[in-house]
């Protein structure tokens, strides 16, 4: 059987230097999908490069998605060929739907799709997040089948919020998917 390939699926801007999913990629060697365009994101192409990723892996996948990138996972799961994943971890989904959270650039990914998803799901999102409510977290986990873990008050669970390589976070990709990586 082949290895699990992890997909690492930033949000607007990219993930940075400092960035856990920067550091993953790094320490782990985990594959980030790349887009053209990080700042100006276009929903259509978005998914199509994820679905690329998806179909151009030798073996199963798992997603990791930040931000941005956990309604670019709802979209792609809509009527892509999801059978290749095996999982997905969508840490602080950025509530596309709310002009009072999120900035304009983002709103090509509205409305924020809530069909349940074809594959196991963890949602990880803090209580202080400026882009989503907790409340608004907890609904999109429970919309889309996921298991919903509180990350506690550490913001955007981004590099601003001091977490490093996140051991957190990735005790949980390798609880989703049932190794010790």
């Amino acid at each position: 059987m082949e290895a699990t390939r992890i997909l690492l699926l930033p949000g607007l801007g990219g993930s940075g230097p400092e960035h856990w999913q920067t550091l993953w990629e790094r320490e782990y060697g985990y594959t980030r999908v790349l887009q053209d365009d990080w700042d100006r994101p276009a929903l259509d192409a978005w998914v199509a490069r994820l679905d690329e990723a998806v179909r151009g892996a030798p073996g199963p996948v798992a997603l990791v998605a930040h931000s941005l990138a956990c309604a670019l996972v709802a979209h792609w799961a809509r009527a892509a060929a999801t059978g290749r994943v095996i999982g997905a971890l969508l840490v602080a989904p950025a509530d596309v739907d709310s002009e009072q959270r999120t900035p304009p650039e983002v709103r090509s990914f509205s409305p924020m799709p809530l069909d349940p998803l074809p594959f196991a799901t963890i949602v990880a999102a803090s209580r202080n997040d400026p882009y989503v409510e907790a409340a608004r977290a907890r609904h999109f986990a429970r919309a889309w089948g996921a298991a919903f873990v509180d990350a506690g008050d550490a913001g955007h669970i981004n590099a601003e919020s001091g977490l490093g390589l996140w051991h957190e976070g990735h005790l949980l990709v390798s609880g989703l998917l049932g190794t010790d990586r």
